[in-house]
């Protein structure tokens, strides 16, 4: 292992241990509003622009996820559909409210928005939309790198119920290459993605206590067929990506 790997697998540790204590309590109180929203038969939405979007695709329909989750999926704020435009289309103000009407969301949902930088517009008004409609929003953000850029602009965090603080620098990139002023190692995804399974497989071990919870089958498992297709057929109404 070289030398620049080794520094990034310690620091993605590194942040991951020091995320274990820091979100704690947050952690705990966005499984508490999950569990609250599971238990009411309501759905737990997941929206994120640019590479946060991988944070929604990341809990649906997968093996050992819950099945009441639902990403918001808006192709033109990803980077498939043109990397350059979705940058200018997550920083454009009004465009996202009509996406988000066609989802359904309703009072008692929850609504998670990763966002590291935390300030453009597309999470800013996800985060009113979902206040809006009675939603508890979740943020999962960096504040140092909110507060590093926001000039005077609305943060995420000051909207959210509950906030995630990622810990991470401004920028995301965490290594710094030697004799440069750049940085490489981007850890905003991998960090979040374990942040949101922990957070899934606590609630999953809550809702065990009502009976089996809703919880997907890799599909090369035995009974993985019958399963997934009675959980796709009770949940697919409120979910227009399965």
């Amino acid at each position: 292992m070289s030398a620049v790997t080794d520094s990034y697998f310690s620091a993605l540790i590194g942040r991951l241990e020091t995320l274990r204590e820091t979100l704690a309590e947050p952690m705990s109180k966005a499984s508490a509003a999950i569990c609250a929203a599971a238990r009411a038969d309501r759905r737990v939405y997941v929206f994120g622009t640019g590479h946060s979007h991988m944070l929604a695709e990341e809990v649906h329909y997968r093996a050992g996820g819950l099945a009441f989750t639902i990403p918001v999926l808006v192709g033109s704020a990803m980077l498939h559909e043109g990397a350059v435009i979705s940058s200018v289309y997550e920083r454009t103000e009004g465009l996202i409210r009509p996406v988000f009407e066609r989802y359904g969301m309703q009072p008692g949902d929850v609504l998670i928005i990763a966002s590291n930088s935390g300030v453009n517009a597309a999470p800013i008004e996800a985060a009113d939309y979902g206040r809006e409609i009675g939603a508890t929003v979740i943020a999962i953000t960096s504040l140092a790198y909110s507060a590093a850029i926001a000039n005077g602009r609305r943060k995420l965090a000051d909207i959210a119920d509950i906030v995630l603080d990622n810990g991470l620098p401004p920028g995301d990139a965490m290594i710094e290459l030697p004799g440069t002023e750049l940085k490489v190692g981007p850890a905003s995804t991998a960090v979040g993605a374990t942040v949101l399974n922990a957070i899934f497989a606590d609630v999953a071990a809550e809702l065990c206590k009502d009976g089996n919870p809703p919880v997907y089958l890799s599909a090369n498992m035995p009974g993985a067929k019958e399963t997934n297709q009675r959980l796709v057929k009770k949940y697919r109404p409120r979910n227009p990506h399965l």
